[in-house]
C-alpha cells in the first residue's frame, strides 16, 4: 500500500448520494484519493461504481454531498469549471468510444487539437507518437478502428487520453469483454502508466484479476454504501462472505 503520510489528497467525495426516481444507486459514499495511488473500487453489477465515476466527472447530477477534485467542488462548478477540471482527467470508457470515422493517428490528434492549441505540428506527431509507443502499438497509427482488435482498440483509447498529460486517470471497467491474456496485458498497462505519467487512478471494476494487479488500495461498493476499504492483503485475509465471494 502506498504510504498517505504527507500526500495529497485529489479527490474527496464526501456523503454522495444519487437516484434514479425512487431507486437509491449511492446512499452515502465518501472515499478519497491520493497522488500517485491506483484506487479499485470493486463491487458487483448494480452496485453504483459506474454512477459513481460518471458524479466525479460531472456527467452525472448528484444529490446532496460534496466532490472536490485538486480542491475545486464538481457539484457546484460552472460548466467552464468543469470543463477546466476535466482536462486533468483522463476517462477510459468501458467501449473504448473510439471515433469509427478516424484514423488512430486522427483519434489521438483531436483532443490534443482540441485542449493543447499551443502546439505545433511536429509537436503534436511527437506526442501521438509517444504515447502509441507507450502503449505498444507505434505501427498502428494509421490504421482505422475497424481493423484493430478490442484490446488494441482499449490500448489506443488509453493512448488518446494519456495524450493530454492528466493527473488523474478514471477506469470504467476496462478489462471487460476482454480475453484473459489481453486482460492481464491492460491490467499491467494501468500499473506502467502510474509509474511513467505519475497519475493517481480510480479503477471501476468487477474484475478480481484486475483489482489484484493493479490495486494500492481498494473500495468495495454494496448497496450503495462503502462496505470494507483496504488493501489487497486485507481484502485477501476477510472472512465476510461478500469478499470471499469475489476472492474464491
Amino acid at each position: 500500500m502506498i504510504n498517505q503520510t504527507n500526500r495529497k489528497k485529489v479527490v474527496e467525495i464526501t456523503n454522495l448520494k444519487k437516484s434514479f426516481g425512487n431507486q437509491v444507486i449511492l446512499e452515502d459514499i465518501s472515499l478519497s484519493l491520493y497522488e500517485g495511488e491506483n484506487l479499485v473500487v470493486l463491487g458487483k453489477s448494480g452496485t453504483g461504481k459506474s454512477v459513481l465515476i460518471k458524479c466525479l466527472v460531472g456527467l452525472l447530477s448528484t444529490d446532496s454531498g460534496t466532490i472536490l477534485v485538486f480542491d475545486e467542488n464538481i457539484t457546484s462548478a460552472s460548466g467552464k469549471e468543469l470543463a477546466l477540471i476535466r482536462e486533468k482527467m483522463g476517462f477510459l470508457f468501458q467501449s473504448g468510444a473510439l471515433y469509427d470515422s478516424m484514423t488512430v493517428r486522427q483519434n489521438i490528434e483531436f483532443p490534443l487539437r482540441r485542449i493543447k492549441k499551443e502546439l505545433t505540428e511536429e509537436q503534436i506527431e511527437e506526442k501521438v507518437k509517444e504515447v502509441l509507443a507507450n502503449v505498444g502499438l507505434t505501427d498502428s497509427i494509421d490504421k482505422m478502428p475497424s481493423e484493430l482488435s478490442g484490446g488494441m482498440r482499449k490500448r489506443i483509447s488509453l493512448a488518446r487520453t494519456l495524450v493530454i498529460d492528466p493527473k488523474i486517470m478514471l477506469y470504467d471497467e476496462p478489462t471487460t469483454g476482454l480475453d484473459p491474456v489481453t486482460s492481464n496485458e491492460i491490467s499491467e498497462l494501468i500499473v506502467e502508466v502510474q509509474k511513467k505519467y505519475k497519475t493517481a487512478s480510480i479503477i471501476i471494476t468487477h474484475d478480481i484479476k484486475c483489482a489484484q494487479k493493479t490495486a494500492n488500495r481498494i473500495v468495495m461498493l454494496d448497496k450503495g454504501n462503502v462496505f470494507k476499504e483496504g488493501t489487497l492483503e486485507e481484502f485477501e485475509k476477510s472472512n465476510e462472505k461478500l469478499i470471499q465471494s469475489f476472492f474464491n
